[in-house]
């Protein structure tokens, strides 16, 4: 066991208590407006006690932790109840991307935010026709003396309200189609020409908002690479994303799946045998799904089964969601006190675990071409031709 593990059980004991003690198992996925302003809170505390970017270069604050390490910390924080984290999209997200990619000057001022934990990132890809198929972003940026101008739409934007900056794959080059011609910028909400409006999910938040930009503005230097090498900066994010980026997360379905147990124990529901099949089932990958993700940070290089990472746990988890369920029985369609309780939100949110991040139809389609080098399927505008 790490030393690095030790010091934050004995840091989580002596702080996660007092006023930060309802913070314990909340703010997850589907549950995100839960004490916002105290998570934020907790997220500089956590910045301050040097928490928050454990295996960044040490000129940054990082402390040289292994990837084995961010594992165990990250179920220490899940078996504490560490409530979810409001600064994981920029420290997880966007600050490898910088470090990989960015300018000395873009990693010297956005860097130390993300690492105080005082400043929070949400994603700008997703557009009203362009979810899954990024290459096809209709957003705009012209440069204009000076400075990056912004227009057009984003959607299904994580935690934008509550966040201070959005990196925006936009199209910079007029005239260009797919993957050509786009840009990587960071841009700063809170600024006169965004406008953020939230929607509201079937699970009652709205952690997804839409984000308009008119004539919106960044600095000529906040741009990722040059223009044109916004796509692959997007592809480098997205692999941070599907990789180890949602550990945390991941870390947490061992308390769901707990709680369904408990749940099952106590109305009987254990009884039936085929429920007893499917959390034996459950039980039995969640544990693949751990050796998984040690087996894939224990290599420097990606063998084909790493890319069945995100399918694997997103199609876990929304069956996880259908077990809670059918464990609840007829009380899972009742609300009590005017809210939804945390199975009934694990349902309802994990609909959307193989949408977001890459659907499960295009977790194949990487799977076909990249892990098993099968030709690529006909994009949009292209003929399927033989031979």
């Amino acid at each position: 066991m790490s030393t690095l593990r030790d010091e934050f059980r004995d840091w989580l004991n002596d702080n996660l208590k007092g006023e930060y003690e309802c913070l314990r198992w909340r703010g997850m996925p589907g549950d995100d407006e839960a004490y916002p302003e105290l998570r934020k809170i907790w997220e500089a505390k956590l910045g301050e006690a040097g928490w928050i970017g454990l295996d960044w270069p040490s000129e940054y604050g990082g402390r040289g932790a292994s990837d084995a390490d961010i594992i165990e910390l990250a179920e220490e924080y899940a078996e504490h109840g560490g409530p979810g984290r409001c600064g994981h999209i920029g420290e997880t997200l966007l600050a490898p991307t910088l470090l990989a990619y960015g300018t000395k000057e873009q990693q010297d001022k956005y860097l130390p935010g993300i690492k105080n934990g005082t400043e929070f990132w949400c994603q700008g890809y997703s557009e009203p026709g362009a979810g899954s198929d990024l290459a096809n972003v209709k957003t705009k940026a012209r440069l204009e003396n000076g400075e990056w101008i912004i227009d057009g739409q984003k959607i299904w934007t994580s935690l934008a309200l509550e966040s201070d900056y959005i990196f925006v794959v936009a199209r910079a080059e007029p005239g260009s189609v797919g993957n050509k011609g786009l840009v990587f910028l960071l841009v700063k909400l809170d600024q006169p020409g965004v406008d953020i409006r939230p929607i509201k999910q079937m699970s009652g938040s709205s952690e997804f908002n839409e984000v308009y930009f008119t004539e919106a503005k960044c600095a000529e230097g906040d741009i990722v690479g040059k223009v044109g090498d916004g796509w692959r900066v997007a592809m480098a994010l997205l692999a941070f994303e599907r990789g180890t980026s949602t550990i945390g997360q991941q870390m947490t379905f061992k308390n769901e799946l707990n709680a369904v147990i408990k749940l099952a124990k106590q109305n009987g529901a254990a009884n039936d045998p085929l429920i007893r099949t499917r959390i034996a089932k459950a039980y039995t990958e969640l544990q693949i799904m751990k050796f998984g993700f040690r087996r894939t940070l224990s290599s420097d290089q990606m063998s084909g089964a790493d890319f069945t990472s995100k399918i694997f746990w997103s199609t876990w988890h929304r069956n996880l969601g259908e077990l809670a369920a059918d464990v609840m029985g007829a009380s899972a369609e009742i609300i009590n006190e005017g809210e939804f309780s945390a199975l009934q939100k694990l349902f309802l949110y994990s609909r959307a675990d193989t949408i977001y991040g890459g659907t499960n139809q295009i977790q194949r389609n990487i799977i076909a071409e990249r892990a098993l080098g099968m030709p690529r399927e006909p994009r949009g505008g292209q003929m399927v031709t033989k031979g």
